[in-house]
């Protein structure tokens, strides 16, 4: 492991995002309120192109940028060395939990394709960030952790719109394809075009360490606050939609929790029965069973526009996700010390 992983291990999460499962519905509630008693929604309805609007652009932007800073392309020639994790990860993210999406869905929302393909776009997409932290914090192997969101990183833009295309298609809905993989392209595409850019004109000129403990950490705080303004946003367009129909984000939530739910317990099985030592299948079980709720957000907001159900509908990944997953953090840790893995690590630190 390196220095700065190490580094960050030991840091975990600052006091600030510590405190993100109560700033989320903070902002959600800021945003309704604002609906209701402001014009900030017809103001921001107002500045959009081509359908999009131009501040939640800037905001998804934030929110991508720093995840695809930690890309680095060495790591991904590690994969031969301790696949076996690597490869467990894959078909969580690729197999289990699109299919799990897509059954749960079916089961409650076959009559609200929005709402059906809120759930289709969060539940095929594998998550590039916020792992890093969760990784950190379950104390996990982090080189593997850096390995697979690398790895994620470049999968979700050859294989997220298919996934999407594919699952909608069976059920019927229409999707646009071609709008599909513009928005890949768009919001991962250009962020990763400009995260390789970064790291060649900055890297050289300053150093890995201090871009890994400078650069990155600041555009990390800025994604928060992207992330958590885009909420705020998107409550502040959808307010009275939200009062007048808070069943729907109910509704949307069964299949959300009950996923979750499924492929967490897949995951925690599949590491067991592969022998995975701690290290390794905390991390396997943490990328295996979060979501890019970030591109799903932006695709949704893409497809259907920023005052859709569909975007809502995401967002309420977004809303179950941290929780959950601060939740797994501690529920690992405490099925490592009942010793439900082997203890350990499978790969010799790097030297």
């Amino acid at each position: 492991m390196s220095t700065t992983e190490i580094q960050e291990e030991k840091k975990g999460l600052s006091t600030f995002e510590k405190y993100l499962p109560i700033w989320i519905p903070l902002c959600m509630l800021a945003g309704v309120l604002l609906s209701l008693y402001t014009e900030l929604g017809s103001v921001i309805e107002a500045s959009s192109v081509r359908g999009i609007s131009v501040p939640i652009g800037i905001c998804l932007f934030f929110m991508m940028y720093p995840a695809v800073l930690n890309l680095k392309g060495s790591e991904l020639a590690k994969l031969g060395r301790n696949p076996k994790p690597i490869l467990l990860t894959m078909v969580a993210n690729w197999l289990v939990a699109p299919l799990v999406g897509f059954a749960l869905a079916k089961l409650f929302l076959a009559d609200y394709p929005e709402l059906f393909v809120a759930v289709i776009l969060l539940s095929a997409s594998p998550c590039t960030a916020m792992v890093l932290v969760w990784g950190s914090m379950a104390q996990g192997n982090q080189e593997q952790n850096v390995v697979n969101t690398s790895l994620n990183t470049v999968s979700i833009m050859l294989f997220y719109a298919p996934m999407v295309a594919l699952l909608t298609g069976i059920q019927q809905i229409e999707v646009d394809r071609w709008g599909l993989a513009i928005s890949v392209g768009v919001f991962i595409g250009l962020p990763v075009l400009l995260g390789l850019i970064t790291r060649a004109i900055l890297i050289p000129r300053k150093g890995e360490e201090w871009f890994d403990r400078v650069y990155r950490p600041a555009f990390g705080k800025i994604s928060i606050f992207a992330l958590l303004t885009t909420l705020v946003v998107l409550f502040a367009l959808n307010g009275t939609t939200i009062l007048e129909s808070p069943g729907h984000l109910l509704r949307v939530s069964v299949p959300l929790l009950l996923g979750f739910a499924v492929v967490v317990a897949f995951n925690l099985i599949i590491t067991k029965l592969f022998r995975l030592k701690y290290r390794e299948a905390v991390i396997t079980v943490i990328i295996g069973s979060s979501s890019h709720f970030e591109i799903a957000i932006a695709t949704a907001i893409a497809a259907y526009g920023v005052g859709s159900m569909a975007a809502l509908g995401t967002t309420m990944g977004l809303f179950w996700e941290i929780p959950i997953m601060l939740g797994l953090v501690y529920l690992a840790k405490f099925l490592r010390g009942r010793g439900f893995w082997e203890s350990g690590s499978q790969v010799d630190a790097p030297k």
